[in-house]
């Protein structure tokens, strides 16, 4: 298991939760998928392969009892289902998303756009921004070369 694995895997124990075959399933596909934002059926179908016991009840709830850990992220991405990201806890805020509106393709952007801002905010407003989200919405590069 690699390093964000083992960390996530004491991160259960210290809130007194076993690694169980299922979770460490749900865990592995997700570590493998960084970067896809997988909703709950694509996690299920991955896990499927590795775990064909497991349930999609199972699923579920494991990624329930990870977002309220934080060990991932729950997105919403406006288009009627959640998807999931781990959390890496060394960031210091989430970066920002481009989710394209045709083809639904989503894009990180690492970048945080909005130090300068957050400054000024904290400046004028006496308001320390902890964390924030931004969701950018338009075409991606293969939906515009398309037109």
């Amino acid at each position: 298991m690699s390093n964000l694995g083992n960390e996530l895997k004491d991160q259960l124990k210290e809130s007194g939760y076993k690694l169980t075959p299922q979770r460490r399933a749900v865990l592995d596909v997700i570590m493998e998928h960084e970067g896809k934002h997988l909703n709950t059926e694509e996690i299920y179908d991955h896990v499927k392969v590795k775990c064909p016991e497991i349930g999609l009840a199972t699923v579920y709830r494991t990624l329930l009892l990870f977002d309220r850990l934080e060990l991932i992220y729950k997105l919403d991405f406006d288009d009627g289902c959640s998807r999931y990201e781990l959390n890496k806890h060394k960031e210091d805020h989430r970066h920002h998303h481009l989710i394209c509106t045709r083809c639904g393709n989503v894009a990180e952007v690492e970048e945080d756009l909005l130090d300068s801002l957050e400054e000024k905010i904290i400046e004028k407003n006496q308001f320390l921004v902890k964390d924030h989200r931004v969701k950018f919405y338009g075409y991606c590069k293969n939906c515009r070369d398309d037109n």
